[in-house]
């Protein structure tokens, strides 16, 4: 029921890309190009300066810019509204999720949130934690679940569900038949890592810290982008690696690798995580109400 040229140009403005909006909105760019067209024939000015393959907005853009959020999010307020009074919850809820919560925890949780709610539409984006919250600040999600620390004091942070983290190796490695090392040990080993800005990765740097290591004094012979990634390389002999238990009961089962416990224990919190003042649509109340029920029954288990 919104102006969609009001639409397609904010989304725009915000990302300031036509191919990004053109992503984001499910459209090809042509017809991003020419929603946007028409609202600055329907104002006989232009509201983009195009310069060397980048764009900003003009005097005008900025101001139709501040109009279009307070347009849209009255119209989002009255929709959530008269949806409620009428009892119905339908709408697009778009959920962002570090590597590790989506890969192994979140398919089972929005199946489940899917039966209860058959009329909202889930849109799933997946990067590492510092990458989601990025996305949260920029409103691309409406609610991101990390595994990591998050630092923006302005977003709602909410610990949930408890991860346990532990060593693995390969089985004929010298590791394989301990029960538990100490953290010194790691240092001993080439050491397969996640990427900068992994949740992961960002818990363990602060692990080593509080045992007065740092990621220096590892042996770092490679970084990869995805827990499975890490996995293949431990099961190929490259190293060892510190991931979540969460990811590893395939691998436990058909013994292609070991998991040994890390002394001090090294544990983390998935956390959900929004902004405080989103305006929040009914779906996204409903998401946040049953996941936080989830993340109380775990804890109570």
């Amino acid at each position: 029921m919104a102006d969609r040229r009001l639409q397609v140009f904010h989304t725009v403005a915000r990302l300031l890309s036509f191919t990004k909006a053109a992503d984001s909105l499910h459209m090809t760019q042509p017809a991003v190009t020419f929603q946007v067209r028409q609202l600055e024939e329907y104002f006989n000015t232009r509201l983009f300066d195009r310069t060397h393959n980048r764009i900003s907005l003009t005097d005008v853009g900025e101001k139709v810019f501040v109009y279009s959020e307070q347009i849209l999010g009255l119209y989002r307020e009255m929709d959530n509204d008269i949806r409620t009074l009428t009892g119905e919850i339908i709408g697009v809820l778009v959920i962002g999720a570090s590597t590790t919560v989506a890969e192994y925890m979140l398919p089972r949780l929005l199946g489940e949130f899917q039966v209860l709610f058959p009329d909202v539409k889930l849109r799933l984006r997946v990067s590492n934690s510092l990458g989601i919250v990025h996305m949260i600040e920029n409103n691309d999600i409406d609610v991101g679940i990390v595994e990591s620390p998050v630092g923006n004091k302005s977003l709602s942070v909410e610990a949930c569900w408890q991860d346990n983290l532990v060593v693995i190796v390969s089985p004929d490695h010298p590791l394989a038949d301990k029960e538990t090392i100490h953290v010194s040990e790691l240092k001993k080993y080439p050491f397969v890592s996640r990427e900068e800005g992994s949740g992961t990765r960002s818990v363990l740097c602060d692990y080593l810290e509080e045992n007065d290591m740092t990621m220096n004094d590892m042996n770092l012979s490679m970084e990869f982008g995805s827990p499975e990634a890490i996995k293949n390389a431990v099961e190929s002999g490259l190293g060892i690696s510190v991931v979540s238990e969460t990811t590893l009961v395939k691998e436990l089962k058909l013994n292609t690798l070991k998991a040994v416990k890390i002394d001090p224990p090294l544990h983390r919190p998935f956390s959900l995580v929004h902004q405080r003042q989103k305006f929040r649509i009914r779906a996204m109340q409903e998401f946040l109400n049953f996941a936080n029920e989830r993340c109380n029954v775990e804890k109570t288990d």
